[in-house]
């Protein structure tokens, strides 16, 4: 008895002029998206100067729950949290993934 085990993506194309293959690995929830970003932030918080933890704390007021905010202030904030967390390196690195998990989850374009 033999077993195969398949492990990835399965593609098939058809036809000419492709290209390509759209993954989205993002919650289908944003405000479950908005609430893993949170909980990220929150250990990155413990990780950064003051002035950054300030600036932090802004953005995430300015996020709030995710609902009836303006599109370009949120993306704004998450920016600048994106930001905080590539300057601390591999501390920050789940903190990104995790607001281009919510700026899609949202459909904030990056």
């Amino acid at each position: 008895m033999s077993t195969n085990y398949h492990i990835g993506d399965s593609v098939t194309q058809h036809g000419d002029g492709n290209i390509g293959m759209i993954k989205s690995q993002t919650s289908a929830d944003p405000g479950s998206a908005l609430q893993e970003m949170t909980r990220l932030v929150q250990l990155l918080r413990e990780r950064v100067t003051s002035e950054d933890r300030q600036a932090i704390d802004e953005s995430m007021r300015a996020i709030g729950t995710g609902q009836n905010v303006d599109k370009g202030t949120m993306r704004q904030a998450l920016s600048r949290i994106a930001g905080i967390a590539a300057l601390v390196g591999e501390v920050g690195v789940p903190v990104i993934g995790a607001v281009r998990a919510v700026m899609a989850g949202f459909g904030i374009p990056t």
